[in-house]
């Protein structure tokens, strides 16, 4: 059964889920504590547990100070790279970044559902499907609650499961495989679908595929779970297309491009989902010749739509750059070089003060200050310390 979405009585105070990843803000309702400080934020963190982490943690966000509380662990489990949470803030979804199970002849990875304690952030197992293809590495749930959204790395494909009332993963509603290659004769031999998200009308799923150079549109079916697939926006060859997010005015589509380090700019058509090139740029200074060894992570935008930020692993940087509402085109405003190791995930708590970094090679969540004018960069007294953090999702209070 999927789950019924009911009006909500206006005296009940409630809090909004925000996923700040490849969506870069995805907004929903949840419920809170009455007792929670309302200057404090719950989140989770995703990592690697090739290392010293066991599984996905919980920390708090102090959003006057950007003080961060001890990461402590929720739930064990093995690879939970990338979280979403559901739309009422009941439950939380992982993927399982692993291809060590089977589904049917292939190999294949897994998605993982928990009941989420509102009083304490404990997660509690509630069961687990194969994802669909090897190596999940990310996923989205569409704005009803109804569907979790996954991108299967090593499988090249993305898959849909129903959410059932009780949280619980259900049927699988739709799997759809891509084909091809490119240019890179070691990263692109084959599809890589990287990242899944929704537009801000639920109408559209759009599918990175790092192997294939391509932005995949597929319209989704918010009652049956189904993707169609509407055609395609092309990267430059060689460009590996990995993260992407939407401009809060929904006109605009920034992609990350992994290998060619640089981030890509698109007009958005919300009536037909089509991609229309604006501009691209490199997220390195112009300083850099080899990046060879080097490579993007994340994309994000600023809540106010004013500036974009990417990740570089390897050369330890976060890009700042203005942009333009207008048109979509961006102007870099600051490299940032970091004291940490390989930097992953970045997120933006929903008051636009704090930028989060994680540094998944050097075990660490760093918080940097934002400049309001500029968008600039500071970096703050404030880390927190979590083996190899790949990913952060936020609890955000809001009344209505």
């Amino acid at each position: 059964m999927s789950f019924p979405i009911q009006p909500v009585p206006s005296m009940f105070r409630r809090f909004f889920p925000i996923c700040l990843t490849l969506t870069c803000l995805a907004m929903t309702a949840a419920t809170v504590s009455p007792n929670a400080a309302a200057e404090t934020l719950s989140a989770y963190v995703g990592t690697y547990t090739d290392g010293v982490s066991k599984g996905i943690h919980h920390f708090t966000l102090d959003t006057e100070t950007g003080s961060l509380s001890e990461p402590r662990l929720v739930a064990e489990m093995k690879n939970p790279s990338f979280l979403a949470i559901h739309p009422t803030g009941q439950f939380l979804y992982a993927v399982g970044e692993t291809a060590d199970q089977r589904d049917g002849d292939k190999d294949s990875g897994s998605i993982h559902a928990f009941a989420i304690d509102e009083a304490t952030g404990d997660l509690t197992a509630l069961n687990e499907v194969v994802s669909g293809g090897g190596a999940p590495c990310h996923i989205n749930v569409d704005a009803a609650g109804n569907f979790a959204l996954v991108a299967n790395y090593s499988g090249g494909n993305a898959s849909v499961f129903r959410i059932d009332s009780d949280g619980k993963l259900g049927e699988r509603t739709a799997l759809v495989q891509h084909r091809g290659a490119s240019i890179n004769p070691r990263r692109q031999k084959e599809p890589h679908a990287h990242s899944i998200n929704l537009d801000p009308a639920n109408r559209f799923a759009l599918v990175a595929d790092l192997g294939i150079d391509k932005v995949m549109v597929y319209r989704f079916d918010a009652a049956a779970g189904t993707l169609e697939e509407r055609g395609s926006a092309d990267l430059t060859p060689g460009s590996g297309p990995r993260h992407l997010c939407f401009h809060p005015n929904g006109k605009f589509v920034f992609v990350i491009n992994e290998l060619k380090l640089t981030i890509s700019s698109f007009q958005y058509d919300a009536n037909s989902g089509t991609l229309d090139p604006v501009q691209t740029v490199s997220t390195l200074p112009e300083s850099v010749e080899d990046f060879s060894g080097m490579s993007t992570a994340e994309v994000v935008v600023h809540p106010s739509g004013r500036f974009l930020y990417g990740s570089n692993r390897g050369h330890d940087s976060i890009t700042v750059c203005a942009v333009d509402d207008s048109t979509g085109k961006l102007s870099v405003q600051q490299n940032l070089q970091l004291d940490g190791k390989t930097p992953r995930n970045i997120v933006i708590d929903p008051s636009g003060k704090f930028l989060l970094v994680e540094h998944q090679k050097s075990n660490s969540i760093v918080v940097y200050k934002i400049d309001a004018e500029s968008g600039k960069l500071t970096k703050t007294e404030h880390q927190a310390t979590v083996g190899s953090p790949v990913c952060i999702r936020f609890m955000v209070r809001q009344a209505f």
